[in-house]
């Protein structure tokens, strides 16, 4: 082969390398920083005199993932270590990042960072006792949780007796319990609900109403009469006066405001001197 054909041979490579080394050239080019701003809540107990106050972070959108407990995570992995937050699953699925992002009361994990130039708003769920930044106390939720008893309970039966049954339900009274048992307990609705703001010592919220519904219309469980026995007074269902941001704010979808609709039909047909003849009688 001469040597002017092989200078037409590796033309084409050559031309074929150049562009690859271009093409690869532009892609390793550092994108443009794409930055948003954050104004979170801060509030330390263990300063002395500190105040709540709003402190503003700067994250580069480039370098964190989609959703607001992403950047949640980079602040504190990479600018400020103090920054102070629940988190878990990252799935949807526990609850535990729960707090009020751009007005709204959602989960952290499930809540895409909004693509605008306005600063994005992050404060913990609203009318509760903060325990630091965007941790609030959940005490008082969790004890009126367990009040309900959110439990299967059955008459007639020991604690030998736990465990040799299974207890079966139709198709049909399986599908009563859907929307309700999907409930995380992350307390958006609860704590969206302006009678839980001024009532929490007294009204149970719609959070905890839903779950007390959930066994009431649980075929399996026996005491449905003593369940809607412990919601007849002033407080625990009444204070509900269908306002539905429990609904709207929601993060699973879940209607919390149909639950406490049809706990109230209930109530209206439940006869306290007809239930107790039934428990006497059984």
């Amino acid at each position: 082969m001469s040597a002017k054909d092989l200078v037409k041979l590796l033309r084409p490579q050559s031309a074929l390398v150049k562009l690859i080394q271009t093409r690869c050239a532009q892609t390793a080019a550092a994108p443009q920083p794409k930055i948003k701003k954050f104004s979170i809540y801060r509030f330390d107990p263990d300063k002395p005199g500190d105040k709540p106050k709003q402190q503003i972070y700067e994250v580069d959108l480039n370098k964190c993932g989609p959703m607001v407990l992403d950047a949640l995570i980079t602040i504190k992995d990479t600018i400020d270590p103090t920054l102070t937050f629940r988190r878990s699953c990252r799935e949807g699925i526990c609850g535990s990042c729960s707090m009020n992002i751009g007005g709204e009361n959602t989960l952290a994990c499930l809540c895409k960072i909004p693509e605008t130039s306005s600063t994005l708003k992050v404060y913990p769920l609203p009318h509760m006792y903060v325990i630091k930044d965007l941790v609030p106390d959940m005490s008082n939720f969790y004890y009126q949780y367990t009040s309900i008893e959110p439990f299967l309970k059955k008459k007639g039966i020991t604690e030998a007796d736990i465990g040799k049954e299974s207890y079966l339900q139709s198709v049909e009274d399986r599908a009563k319990l859907d929307g309700l048992y999907e409930c995380i307990l992350c307390a958006c609705c609860s704590t969206s609900c302006p009678s839980y703001w001024w009532n929490s010592d007294k009204y149970l919220g719609p959070a905890v109403l839903m779950q007390a519904y959930r066994w009431m219309v649980d075929s399996r469980d026996d005491y449905t009469d003593e369940r809607l026995a412990m919601m007849e007074d002033k407080y625990s269902v009444y204070r509900c006066h269908t306002i539905m941001n429990c609904t709207k704010t929601c993060p699973k979808g879940l209607n919390p405001g149909l639950a406490i609709g049809e706990m109230k039909k209930m109530l209206a047909k439940y006869d306290a001197g007809k239930a107790n003849e039934k428990a006497y009688a059984s």
